[in-house]
């Protein structure tokens, strides 16, 4: 797995998403071009999609949604996520098992 998918920001981690707005469901699906796949239900109007990413994330990976934020990309397909408290271990295992899993 590239590095360059997450790496460590004071006390948590950045990781680089391509959205893909108007999905049919919410799903995490590989990772394409050192970033992590995500299709959205919301579209990409109003900043919905932007607020749909970090609530599944934040269920995801059973962080409060306080913890999630969009750190660039905020009208971009490619985003930089910030998930505060998380460690870089648990982000590697996350997408380990994602990529394993062949999506979720």
């Amino acid at each position: 797995m590239k590095e360059e998918l997450f790496k460590e920001k004071d006390n948590g981690v950045l990781l680089k998403i391509k959205a893909v707005p108007n999905s049919s469901k919410n799903q995490f699906c590989c990772v394409l071009d050192g970033a992590l796949k995500v299709k959205i239900k919301a579209p990409a109007v109003e900043n919905k999609a932007n607020e749909e990413l970090v609530k599944f994330i934040a269920k995801s990976l059973k962080v409060p949604k306080s913890a999630v934020s969009v750190e660039s990309g905020n009208t971009s397909k490619v985003k930089i996520v910030y998930i505060k408290s998380c460690s870089l271990a648990q982000i590697k295992d996350f997408c380990d098992n994602i990529i394993t899993a062949g999506g979720q």
